[in-house]
């Protein structure tokens, strides 16, 4: 018997932790992919909520309006949902983001995200109400939707209220 300590590992016990390791890396990653893709959509789906949860309490509070809009800058309103999107305060009552207005908060687009929503922005009234008459509908997937992805479709109705559902691609 030898008195001998030892020292690290041998050539052989690395090989099969590296063996075993891989495998293992090997089955969880799909999962993890797609943990990782249903955790996105529920990020911008709740992002997406306390924008317009804020511009609508903002309308309530200031007596003029408020909405969310599409903005790649974060300054004005250009109809390019993927950019990002903008709460704002109707200061002037107009029902549309005007240079006097004030930006509430702004959300960069996510490149791993489609995000499709209406030609119009979505503007509130002094009581909360939507200014458009019928409902209005954003929808978050991935960008690489394949089939079971996670998936939802907010729509705004007249009250201003939102339902979300939840799909898959």
């Amino acid at each position: 018997m030898s008195l001998r300590l030892s020292k690290g590992f041998t050539m052989v016990e690395l090989m099969v932790t590296i063996s075993i390791l891989a495998i293992l890396m090997t089955i969880a990653f799909p999962s993890f992919r797609s943990t990782l893709r249903s955790n996105r959509v529920a990020n911008a789906n709740n992002e997406i909520l306390g924008l317009v949860a804020l511009a609508r309490s903002e309308a309530i509070r200031n007596s003029r309006g408020g909405g969310v809009c599409a903005s790649s800058a974060g300054s004005t309103c250009d109809g390019a949902w993927n950019g990002g999107l903008m709460a704002y305060s109707d200061e002037d009552g107009s029902g549309s983001f005007n240079s006097g207005d004030t930006v509430l908060r702004y959300v960069a687009g996510r490149p791993n995200l489609v995000l499709t929503g209406p030609s119009a922005e979505i503007a509130f009234d002094a009581r909360g109400r939507r200014r458009a008459s019928a409902d209005q509908v954003l929808t978050v997937a991935p960008d690489s939707c394949a089939a079971g992805d996670p998936k939802r479709t907010l729509t705004v109705n007249l009250s201003g209220q939102v339902r979300v559902l939840q799909e898959t691609c």
